[in-house]
């Protein structure tokens, strides 16, 4: 329901570990391979998503493979009032997070005016507002307890201030800038705060066609979300601040971000993007 948490039946957690991670956008693609990476580690999971159906099915998947108490929340992370009552949802339930995983987000590429209020509404408050929050909500009690870990999904457009891409990418930009300043605010508190910054991914994402698909993960411009996650899980265990997985996704970053903005108006100008 919008802006509000429809969740199945809490697991029965009596006399068992309630140490979890919490992983938004758990669904499909990275966010349920995330899942997955810590499924594997013995993590009890809370999985969060607005499609329900699918949800379900990779919850049904997640304790068949790992033998893991999964915690299914559907609910729409794109309102204000998601972190607050997502964190409420969880300390009812006396789930300890550990990890959290802020990965829920919505790839966009159009004109910012062309977009409504309310599309432009939805990806501030899910790609800054709620993540924001859940990290300050979750952030306090993994500091009180002096450990947890954080993983927020950025993307290497977060370097890229370029046309179509205005709320996309400067929305990536905040969790960029964001958790490189709590990683240096908590890394003395036992609280590990970790960027990811992928470029494409082979998800549904794209639309790509089969053939360029192929391509990419032939040539590496294009990563698996089964590789990205494991590399991030990696990354933010080992106490990481940040990593930008594969060298093309390096490279494009560094020469987008200094491409003149007279070359970017040219470019839109003969319509080339």
């Amino acid at each position: 329901m919008p802006g509000g948490v429809n969740a199945h039946p809490a697991p029965d957690l009596a006399g068992m570990d309630k140490t979890f991670a919490l992983i938004t956008g758990a669904s499909s693609g990275i966010g349920y391979q995330f899942a997955r990476e810590l499924g594997s580690r013995g993590y009890g999971l809370v999985v969060v998503s607005n499609e329900g159906a699918p949800l379900s099915e990779k919850a049904w998947i997640l304790r068949k493979d790992f033998g893991i108490d999964v915690a299914e929340v559907v609910m729409d992370l794109g309102v204000q009032s998601a972190a607050s009552e997502l964190y409420r949802f969880c300390s009812e339930r006396n789930y300890e997070i550990e990890v959290l995983v802020n990965n829920a987000g919505v790839y966009h590429d159009r004109d910012f005016l062309d977009d409504s209020e309310e599309f432009n509404s939805m990806i501030l408050n899910l790609h800054v507002h709620t993540p924001a929050m859940l990290e300050y909500y979750f952030g306090k009690e993994m500091s009180a307890r002096g450990r947890g870990y954080i993983l927020n999904v950025s993307s290497v457009t977060s370097s890229m201030a370029i046309q179509r891409l205005s709320t996309y990418s400067a929305t990536k930009a905040f969790l960029r800038n964001f958790s490189r300043s709590t990683h240096i605010e908590l890394f003395g508190k036992g609280v590990t705060v970790t960027c990811v910054r992928p470029g494409a991914v082979a998800t549904g994402l794209y639309n790509l066609k089969p053939s360029a698909l192929k391509a990419g993960l032939t040539l590496g411009y294009i990563i698996t979300p089964e590789k990205l996650a494991r590399k991030a899980v990696r990354a933010m265990f080992r106490g990481r601040a940040q990593i930008t997985p594969g060298l093309s996704s390096k490279l494009l970053a560094v020469l987008v971000a200094i491409i003149p903005t007279g070359l970017l108006k040219l470019i839109r100008r003969i319509h080339i993007f």
